[in-house]
């Protein structure tokens, strides 16, 4: 099998998003003994044909106080940070309370334009219907056009965060698809991804093996996929 130690992303991600699934990627991290690196399940996909592979630029989001200033700075370095996405770049953030919209379909625009790989939020996002229109995979807890405007804002980027019990670093890999999102650590990469395609041709074959009548428990035993 090939190494990916040394493919540049723009081959290696769109090579991720072609073949493989976060189940096959979850399943090899488990076996390497990281057991935290699904986001928690209610960070799902806007529309279930978004499929994401990039690199983690994580966003801090937090609250603010109902007696903010009205003349505050709006956003934060919300805007900053959306600016500062690089290529293959996933705009991921964390914190805050979940009970506002912190992602939208201009913000989606300018991303797409950068060459972003995607978004992720540990919240919501709103104008839905724009963002799959314009196909930039975003992933979030749904739709809900509650603003952020008077109730939170970005306070840092490019720094370590946490979603649940997941460590997200700049720069990890970050998979998403319809059935959610993973976090590979970067010091598990090169492993997971070449075992991740191993165990895709060893699924393949049992895929025609039990298709064509051999029952799951030989399958088992003769290749050890299941």
């Amino acid at each position: 099998m090939p190494t990916y130690k040394n493919l540049p992303d723009d081959e290696l991600l769109p090579l991720i998003k072609t073949h493989l699934f976060s189940a096959i990627i979850g399943d090899i991290l488990d076996q390497m003994g990281y057991r935290h690196v699904f986001l928690p399940p209610r960070v799902r996909a806007l529309s279930d044909d978004m499929v994401m592979a990039g690199r983690a630029m994580p966003v801090l989001q937090v609250d603010l106080p109902e007696d903010a200033p009205a003349d505050r700075k709006m956003f934060g370095v919300m805007l900053e940070a959306l600016d500062d996405l690089k290529r293959n770049e996933v705009y991921l953030a964390a914190g805050g309370t979940p009970d506002y919209a912190i992602w939208g379909e201009l913000m989606a625009t300018r991303a797409k334009w950068l060459g972003a790989a995607g978004a992720v939020m540990d919240g919501w996002a709103r104008d839905a219907a724009g963002i799959i229109k314009i196909g930039f995979p975003t992933f979030a807890h749904g739709s809900y056009a509650k603003d952020q405007g008077p109730r939170g804002e970005a306070a840092d980027f490019r720094l370590t965060v946490h979603i649940g019990k997941v460590v997200i670093h700049p720069g990890d890999l970050v998979f998403g698809d319809r059935d959610g999102v993973l976090i590979v650590p970067k010091e598990a990469e090169e492993e997971a991804l070449t075992r991740a395609f191993e165990k895709l041709e060893g699924e393949n074959t049992v895929r025609i093996a039990i298709g064509k009548g051999m029952s799951t428990v030989e399958a088992f035993k003769k290749y050890g996929v299941m």
